[in-house]
């Protein structure tokens, strides 16, 4: 990526989500947000992030009626359901690069706790959703699945699935979770959002300094190979370039995608190797001008005698992680000026703005009315209390075996 656009990269991806950008099977994080237009950037930061609610965790075994004592691995029980150590350690492990430094036993014992109040989150939210008959149906899971699926070779799939320790039965139950969850979100929270014309006109007069563009702006995207090999990949294809042969190998595969009509965003996707924009299309946001001269002085001459839509070359750049190889493509460009109320760009970027910070409110106020109305026992943080300062056997977490390839 470039230098100079780091920081809007890292802006980027602080949204998001994604998780996940190897295949995360439940698709730990669900965080909807909107890509603000160049100049709406302090009413966009304020309005856009949603709280993370996680919606596809497996549980444990239903049915299970609660006990005055029960077995150490039962780490909590929602209305008589229990989640136990292996549910929790299951989604701990997609969270945590293998390869990466391993977390010490109070950071693992800390995620722990965060992984295990989202599954009593889900668990509540989905016994909601089955009350409502908003369950997903059988058809329903099997069509996302495939969706899912589809960026994978089978070997790719089966490989990842092994990589994170789960099933196929696993992935699907997941689904359906995540799935039902969305239906019951959709019915309780986003069905009752509205916003008129007048809240329009309202954020923008209250916002106008912020639609004045004051020098151009370029919105690009990227792909990044680097010959080296990565501590984290976050692409969909878990894909990683690992010497200088691989990587002009995958460049030229990726050559002959794009001049054969493949979509730019989804191949970042799948292949680039830069955590921070793969995860967005490679989409780096609105860069002004005056930061491209903190660019290379070739990259900045590419960009400025880029049309919208075209892709450039490949070019070999240096970054401070290294020597990397980069394909750009201009999104768009901005002139300078005052944007207009009656700019249907700027129109629908107040109204995604408002929506979501609406979305963000009545989410977390229903989050935590179905909360109060649950019953939840949460052993491993009275096993955290009860040890003292010591560190009970929760912080401890055994990672599956790595398959060869990448």
């Amino acid at each position: 990526m470039f230098e100079f656009a780091r920081l809007a990269s890292e802006r980027a991806a602080s949204r998001k989500q994604p998780e996940h950008r190897t295949l995360n099977p439940s698709q730990a994080k669900n965080c909807l947000a909107v890509r603000p237009h160049g100049p709406m950037k302090g009413l966009a930061r304020a309005a856009i992030l949603l709280p993370v609610v996680a919606m596809a965790f497996t549980l444990g075994a239903g049915g299970c009626k609660q006990k005055a004592q029960p077995s150490p691995d039962v780490w909590a029980v929602v209305n008589g359901q229990e989640i136990k150590r292996d549910d929790v350690e299951k989604y701990y492990r997609t969270q945590v690069s293998p390869d990466g430094p391993e977390p010490s036993q109070e950071e693992a014992l800390s995620l722990k706790l965060k992984v295990l109040d989202e599954l009593i989150s889900n668990e509540i939210l989905l016994e909601r959703a089955k009350k409502l008959n908003l369950e997903a149906s059988d058809g329903e899971v099997e069509d996302k699945f495939t969706e899912r699926k589809s960026p994978y070779t089978e070997d790719e799939f089966q490989r990842q699935l092994k990589d994170r320790g789960v099933s196929v039965d696993d992935w699907k139950r997941d689904l359906r979770r995540e799935l039902s969850i969305t239906k019951l979100l959709n019915r309780e929270v986003v069905a009752k959002i509205t916003i008129t014309d007048q809240d329009v006109t309202d954020a923008y007069n209250s916002n106008k300094a912020q639609f004045n563009v004051v020098e151009p702006l370029y919105r690009i995207s990227e792909i990044v190979v680097t010959p080296r090999k990565e501590s984290q990949i976050r692409n969909l294809k878990n894909d990683d370039a690992t010497n200088e042969v691989e990587a002009q190998r995958k460049i030229k595969m990726l050559e002959d995608k794009l001049n054969s009509g493949a979509d730019f965003a989804q191949l970042a996707m799948d292949y680039s190797e830069d955590m921070n924009s793969s995860a967005m299309g490679g989409d780096l946001g609105y860069i002004p001008e005056s930061s491209l001269n903190q660019a290379d002085p070739t990259l900045k001459k590419v960009v400025l005698g880029m049309r919208a839509g075209q892709v450039s070359p490949p070019m070999a750049t240096q970054s401070k992680d290294g020597p990397r190889i980069v394909i750009l493509k201009l999104i768009s460009r901005e002139s300078p000026g005052q944007r207009n109320i009656s700019d249907p760009q700027v129109q629908q970027t107040i109204r995604d703005a408002l929506r979501n910070h609406k979305e963000q409110l009545l989410r977390a106020a229903y989050l935590t009315i179905a909360r109060d109305e649950a019953r939840v026992t949460n052993y491993l943080a009275q096993q955290v209390i009860e040890a003292a300062g010591k560190l009970p056997d929760a912080a401890k977490t055994n990672f599956p075996a790595k398959s060869s390839g990448h």
